[in-house]
């Protein structure tokens, strides 16, 4: 993949995008959120029901390795938090981080649903009646990160910035707020300051990844498929109005432990970040050139096209160059 700048305005950016078939496509988004308006290529049709599926993949990793190049070149938040390999590579270092207890009780339920697949556990959501069978389920969960910066070297500035939007830190300790206590006037005060926090730390060329920490998680849910083949997405009942950092979205399988399943949802972070860099076209850092499973779409392409080994094979011999 091969990226070259075209140019931008206040609000849009635009970028050429040589695939790795050779293919050229011009790629124009907004810079505030990422959001592909136009995008050109002569050699593929314009409709996806057009292209063959290869060019369709070829197609997407141009968009994402778009996305991902301008906020490596020019630091604007264009990438989709769930596939932006640094966002869950943070959470993945957050979740490690979790105590045995602390990750019980944020994952605990996710463990439990996947046991009554196994021994009989009492589920925590039962498995909707339209369901083809209690195997075709997918159970997700949202990640979202929250950023204590009172336990970084930026404390003095964090407490003046946080008066300055009307927040004593003092009376609401960062850990001790979660996202889910907020009203959503509450939340905007909140987000404001997050974000001015976070622009100012990279103006100060500041590392906040010290004071990193699993904010909160969203209830269990499931996508299901019906006797059809239809699919259902059940929603997760929560107020939070913001994109969370990760998603983990696992079909029934085998968990051995709480203890084996904190490591398991590392491992499955980590195939995640790779199947970013896949997506987009990209071999994968060395760190995370792994084998297993990520997200269930980055399988289901693994398994559709032979332009990909298999990934999620632990004993795929050729995945990594």
């Amino acid at each position: 993949m091969n990226a070259e700048y075209l140019g931008e305005d206040d609000d849009d950016i635009g970028v050429k995008i040589v695939d790795n078939n050779g293919t050229e496509h011009h790629i124009e988004m907004h810079k505030r959120d990422g959001e592909i308006y136009a995008h050109q290529c002569e050699k593929y049709a314009d409709e996806p029901l057009n292209r063959t599926p290869s060019e369709n993949e070829h197609s997407e990793q141009a968009r994402k390795f778009a996305q991902y190049y301008v906020y490596l070149q020019h630091n604007y938040d264009t990438v989709p938090p769930q596939t932006h390999p640094d966002r869950v590579d943070m959470v993945r270092a957050a979740l490690a981080s979790l105590s045995q207890t602390e990750f019980e009780d944020l994952f605990g339920d996710l463990y439990r649903q996947l046991q009554s697949h196994q021994d009989g556990t009492e589920r925590v959501i039962d498995i909707p009646a339209g369901a083809a069978s209690t195997d075709s389920v997918l159970y997700r969960k949202h990640i979202y990160l929250g950023v204590d910066p009172l336990e970084t070297d930026f404390r003095e500035e964090t407490r003046e910035l946080a008066a300055r939007h009307g927040l004593d830190l003092n009376d609401q300790p960062l850990r001790d707020v979660s996202l889910t206590d907020f009203s959503r006037h509450e939340l905007t005060d909140w987000m404001g300051f997050s974000q001015h926090l976070g622009e100012l730390a990279i103006d100060e060329g500041v590392d906040l990844s010290d004071g990193l920490y699993i904010d909160a998680v969203s209830p269990l849910h499931m996508c299901y498929l019906d006797a059809d083949g239809e699919e259902h997405v059940t929603e997760p009942d929560t107020h939070i109005g913001v994109d969370s950092d990760a998603m983990i979205e696992l079909p029934p399988m085998e968990s051995e432990s709480i203890e084996w399943f904190q490591k398991y949802l590392n491992h499955n972070l980590a195939c995640q970040i790779r199947d970013s860099f896949v997506r987009m076209g990209l071999e994968p850092p060395e760190k995370f050139r792994v084998l297993g499973y990520g997200r269930f779409e980055a399988a289901e392409q693994y398994r559709r096209l032979d332009m990909f080994p298999n990934y999620i094979d632990p004993d795929e011999k050729h995945a990594f160059v």
